[in-house]
């Protein structure tokens, strides 16, 4: 493992008081004791709570469902895990044995948690002002490109769940026409709810593309 204080501060643009705290955020638990889990439990609600003040600042209009969807896409581990890859962070990381050979510097899961130990380890540090200052030099280009509508699901799953919540049987999807050659198609398909009698139509380039339309069609006739 390098020793992590000066290129670890460097890349966050943050210098640590206290480098035992950088330390234990580094750490793993099978590296042996003061590993990173409290730091990890605490980071997790840094950063829930610095991303979801970024939405709400910069999402006037967004409703409660599109702010709570943005903030998921954010905070998931998926998105941890690209964050601290771009640090190069499993290059710091204090691994057990077992871990070092089996690859658990590139670990998703554990990246993403050493990344939230280690917003906390700055918020214990420098304050709640350093840590906001620190997580969102790091997402700022993820939230330039957001819009409300980001983080949305596709027509299809958002009507499963629909109904899946309302304990009825779930859509049936069939391709009425396909027109054009083919390399230029164009599917024409019908979605329909049987046990409520409503139906949409959609089109599209490919068979996927004219269900989603289709099942976008039945949620605004649902008025989802």
């Amino acid at each position: 493992m390098k020793q992590p204080s000066v290129q670890i501060a460097a890349r966050l643009g943050y210098e640590f008081t206290d480098p035992a705290l950088l330390a234990r955020a580094l750490r793993h638990r099978s590296a042996g004791p003061d590993h990173n889990e409290r730091l990890e439990f605490l980071g997790d609600a840094v950063l829930g709570l610095v991303i979801a003040k970024a939405l709400f600042d910069r999402f006037g209009q967004a409703t409660e469902g599109q702010l709570s969807r943005l903030r998921a896409a954010l905070v998931k581990k998926e998105t941890l895990a690209d964050v601290a890859r771009a640090l190069n962070l499993g290059d710091y990381l204090e691994l057990g044995p077992g871990e070092l050979r089996s690859g658990g510097h590139a670990r998703s899961s554990i990246l993403a948690d050493a990344l939230e130990a280690l917003f906390a380890a700055v918020y214990l540090d420098g304050g709640a002002q350093e840590a906001a200052r620190v997580i969102l030099a790091l997402y700022r280009e993820r939230i330039d490109r957001m819009t409300p509508d980001s983080g949305r699901k596709d027509a299809k799953t958002r009507l499963q769940e629909y109904l899946q919540q309302r304990h009825l049987e779930l859509p049936s999807y069939e391709i009425t026409a396909v027109e054009g050659a083919d390399h230029a198609q164009c599917f024409h398909c019908l979605c329909r709810v049987a046990e409520l009698d409503v139906e949409g139509a959609g089109e599209g380039g490919s068979r996927r593309k004219a269900e989603q339309a289709a099942a976008d069609a039945v949620l605004r006739r649902l008025d989802v």
